[in-house]
């Protein structure tokens, strides 16, 4: 069973908006979008808030550079989170299962930099969080991008995964 808070969260509908304009194909205009909920929200805005926009922004990011600045502001936003504040959002959610998301995107940003020494300590950090993870077909998405990332930090690959979010050929 699915519980969710009572009430609708406004900022939380208007990222979602813009994520689903980003994955139709409209990237252009979902950064936009996330932009200028950024602006609104700030870096003292709700921390939940900031952790899906940020997390979801550098997705939309072709420079890693650009992407992994995003990545870090949502990790930061992660860990001022309360799981209280998650489960008001949800309340079948845990802060915890954030993690191995959030870890595996700074490594794959890093990995893309040649920064093998700092993407391997943050897949190894989302390795950790694994048990953290849901059974389901996002936690299964997450454990095999993070097999994927693993394996191109330890060959120096540098390349853009085909199945990375955002990835356009």
């Amino acid at each position: 069973m699915t519980a969710t808070s009572p009430g609708p969260d406004p900022t939380m509908e208007a990222i979602g908006r813009a994520v689903t304009k980003g994955r139709a194909g409209d990237v252009v205009v979902a950064r936009q979008d996330l932009l200028g909920l950024w602006s609104v929200i700030g870096v003292t805005g709700d921390p939940l808030h900031r952790c899906a926009l940020a997390h979801y922004l550098a997705d939309l990011q072709e420079d890693p550079v650009e992407a992994l600045a995003w990545d870090i502001r949502a990790l930061d936003a992660a860990d001022a989170v309360t799981e209280q504040r998650v489960r008001e959002h949800h309340a079948d959610l845990h802060i915890a299962g954030f993690y191995p998301s959030l870890h595996l995107n700074l490594a794959d940003n890093y990995r893309r930099l040649a920064s093998f020494d700092a993407a391997a300590e943050h897949i190894d950090a989302a390795e950790a969080h694994l048990p953290d993870l849901s059974e389901d077909a996002y936690g299964k998405l997450i454990r095999g991008a993070i097999r994927e990332v693993a394996e191109a930090i330890a060959a120096r690959d540098t390349t853009k995964r085909p199945s990375a979010p955002g990835h356009t050929a």
